[in-house]
């Protein structure tokens, strides 16, 4: 079972930059922007590739975006999100790093929820390395990227890192100790669910861990203002939903928002409303980043 389960998630990770096309039709802005240059960043898990992505001029006073992508925690493939870091760079005018952080099956939980956060910690601690405004850092993902951006906000407050100016977390991934049930997506299933427990999440044990599943922690106080985006129909939108609102509980600044109409992938709504719901991401990061507009900001996102 664990082999067959291995072999399956390999599979995926080579078959990634042939397979994943879902950001084509997204490239709304930073099209025309020059391409990311590849650092590598020393963490707790060895060094890792980290895609700087800047905005076309010679400032170094820039505030950043980490950015953890998705992929089931086996889909090692960060170019799946250069739509998304593009539309940052050109919207927020900030330096995007879209980590490449280790997958399964060569490693197991929690590398790369190490990574995730000792590259956030790097970007804090490193402004003449990245040319950059360390004092204004923001972090998030898509899936199981905004997993891994819960769990290195919590990592960054239980370690004493600085905590990011805000935490983007879209569709994420949050609980994988809960029993996997027969309903899904075409994009989640539970064939999907049971891969990443079998390969990822290996011990069973260590699935309740709060880096490991967010939503379980105990204490989520003193934590970084969240944007927390589900999509209505998406089976992981329930762990989503609570966390969001526990976040509110326990006394952090939460906005949370519900994309109607759609499954797992929330920007599968058509043109129009993808292009809304990330014009108002991008609103959102602005504010908090203490960027300029760049694109005129679309209302919230209503259930």
């Amino acid at each position: 079972m664990g082999l067959a389960a291995d072999g399956t998630a390999y599979l995926l990770q080579r078959s990634a930059p042939r397979t994943v096309r879902y950001g084509e039709s997204l490239r709304f802005a930073g099209s025309d922007l020059p391409a990311p240059v590849l650092v590598r960043v020393p963490t707790r898990r060895g060094f890792v590739g980290v895609h700087v992505y800047r905005p076309d001029d010679d400032r170094d006073d820039h505030p950043v975006y980490v950015l953890l992508h998705g992929g089931a925690f086996v889909m090692r493939y960060p170019e799946m999100d250069d739509f998304f870091c593009r539309y940052v760079v050109a919207t927020c005018v900030a330096v995007v790093l879209n980590v490449d952080y280790d997958v399964a099956p060569q490693v197991r939980y929690p590398v790369a929820q190490e990574q995730a956060h000792d590259v956030f910690a790097w970007a804090c601690t490193h402004p003449g390395d990245l040319r950059a405004d360390s004092t204004r850092v923001a972090l998030g993902g898509f899936s199981a990227g905004g997993g891994l951006a819960a769990a290195a906000a919590l990592q960054a407050r239980d370690l004493g890192t600085r905590q990011p100016v805000m935490q983007l977390l879209a569709v994420p991934a949050l609980d994988v100790a809960a029993p996997v049930g027969r309903r899904g997506t075409s994009m989640i299933t539970p064939r999907v669910q049971r891969l990443v427990r079998r390969t990822y999440f290996k011990d069973a044990s260590r699935r309740g861990e709060p880096y490991a599943s967010p939503v379980l922690a105990e204490d989520l106080t003193a934590l970084a203002p969240a944007l927390v985006l589900t999509a209505e129909r998406d089976v992981l939108r329930g762990a989503g939903d609570r966390y969001a609102e526990r976040l509110g509980e326990a006394g952090n600044q939460v906005e949370h928002h519900v994309v109607p109409g759609v499954n797992h992938y929330f920007l599968d709504g058509g043109r129009e409303q993808a292009a809304g719901v990330l014009a108002s991401v991008a609103g959102s990061l602005q504010d908090a980043l203490g960027t300029r507009p760049v694109l005129p900001r679309s209302g919230p996102v209503r259930p």
